[in-house]
């Protein structure tokens, strides 16, 4: 994948700065005004009325009164200019791990002994990832394709980056005309799943996307080690 060179140098420095900077100092550094929280929320998510997901109703809070607000920085990084990088190396796409039709993870972290994962998040012609809580910050950075949240104005594409508060619940949604989203995920602790009424009906974190590694390399020849490489 051409933009994975010197992908850990960039990752790594762009992180610690975002991690080392509350959300107040963040915003100021980019000259953003602080994004209000949402009061919208998704009533449903099911494929047959992802068009509603566009156009959300006023039904709930989709944060608690005490969550701080979300960060969108628009242009972190212009991956365009390394498009043309590592054009002769060959991904091995067994390395994706499949979650749905449409939707696969590359893992790069598994860090069970701090409860968090880092991931590649691929979808391929669209989708939807359900609506979901997170209990513990997420960070966002956007390779490749666009993506959004319809408890939000704003839309994530290459080289935008994204924060998310603890607290937040919303559904992620790539709209049928992308025909490739990759996006980074740094996410602690577990994520949320959750019906219409906010009663949780499932999660995912370190441990569950580990096992799900674990099984799909099993399968596909790479094996179950495989995964090992990238648990700390």
């Amino acid at each position: 994948m051409p933009f994975l060179r010197n992908f850990h140098y960039y990752y790594c420095w762009g992180l610690l700065l975002f991690l080392t900077m509350s959300t107040t100092e963040l915003a100021a550094a980019f000259q953003l005004p602080m994004q209000k929280k949402t009061s919208l929320l998704v009533a449903s998510i099911s494929a047959a009325d992802k068009d509603t997901l566009t156009a959300p109703t006023k039904t709930s809070l989709s944060a608690p009164e005490e969550a701080l607000s979300d960060i969108f920085v628009p242009n972190v990084f212009n991956f365009a200019a390394y498009q043309d990088m590592n054009v002769d190396e060959e991904e091995d796409s067994r390395v994706w791990v499949p979650q749905t039709d449409c939707l696969s993870f590359r893992p790069l972290c598994l860090c069970v002994s701090q409860g968090y994962y880092v991931n590649l998040l691929k979808f391929k012609g669209g989708g939807i990832l359900g609506r979901h809580r997170h209990a513990a910050p997420v960070h966002a950075l956007t390779f490749k394709g666009t993506w959004g949240y319809p408890e939000h104005d704003w839309k994530a594409g290459p080289g935008s980056y994204v924060f998310e508060p603890p607290g937040e619940t919303h559904t992620l949604l790539v709209d049928d005309d992308c025909d490739e989203m990759i996006t980074l995920f740094h996410v602690t602790a577990a994520l949320l799943y959750t019906d219409e009424n906010n009663k949780v009906i499932g999660f995912d974190d370190v441990f569950t996307k580990l096992e799900k590694a674990k099984k799909w390399y099993a399968e596909c020849g790479l094996g179950e080690d495989y995964v090992q490489q990238f648990v700390r």
